[in-house]
């Protein structure tokens, strides 16, 4: 019987979905799933815990989602590939999934083959989107210049955080996250936090029915 060399963690609040990705990844004997999540702070907790090989993850799920999750991953088990889910498509929530140093990209309106033929090149070190993440991403409109902290920064805000939690995450002076914030601000042209968190909501950054 083969020892599975590597460990994986399932994230995705839906449980059909959830099923099928342990469904495929159960497949191959060289990997194990040693715990899945239903929320984005579940998944932080399994990462830290198990640090696992693979992630694969939804990047709107309840509690915390988007880049904060994928930076928490990053921080606490930073040689957990990451494997992103999602049926957003925009093109600059892609784009910013991109830049976060994500592993693989593959949308749910996708073909589920092209993550399994993946898997292999991830796991040995290689980044995979999907050919439909390709088309989106090159495609985008809007090519955003937001530096990797400010995209951060954006997520934290659009999570409810306050200005000195924020600067308390990431070990920073609150002058520092209000000067990210001004200029992050300028960039995107919005004048106020609703104008913000507006921007969130269209490009997919925040689920409006979740922060009801």
């Amino acid at each position: 019987m083969q020892v599975p060399k590597y460990t994986a963690v399932v994230a995705d609040d839906h449980k059909l979905l959830r099923a099928g990705f342990m469904q495929i990844l159960s497949s191959l004997s060289e990997i194990e799933i040693v715990a899945e999540a239903t929320d984005g702070l579940a998944t932080i907790v399994a990462a830290k815990k198990y640090k696992p090989d693979l992630l694969t993850l939804d990047i709107a799920m309840p509690h915390a989602q988007g880049i904060s999750v994928v930076t928490e991953v990053q921080r606490w088990s930073p040689g957990t590939r990451i494997v992103i889910f999602t049926g957003i498509t925009s093109a600059n929530l892609l784009n910013e999934m991109v830049h976060a140093g994500v592993h693989g990209i593959f949308t749910k309106r996708g073909d589920i083959t092209e993550f399994e033929e993946a898997i292999p090149t991830i796991l040995r070190g290689g980044t995979v989107l999907s050919s439909d993440a390709r088309t989106i991403t090159v495609n985008a409109d809007v090519e955003l210049t937001l530096t990797k902290r400010e995209r951060q920064i954006l997520s934290q805000i659009c999570a409810g955080h306050s200005t000195k939690q924020i600067a308390e995450t990431f070990s920073i002076s609150v002058k520092t996250v209000e000067n990210h914030r001004a200029s992050l601000m300028a960039k995107l042209n919005v004048r106020s936090l609703a104008e913000l968190l507006a921007y969130a909501v269209r490009e997919g950054l925040l689920n409006p029915q979740r922060h009801l």
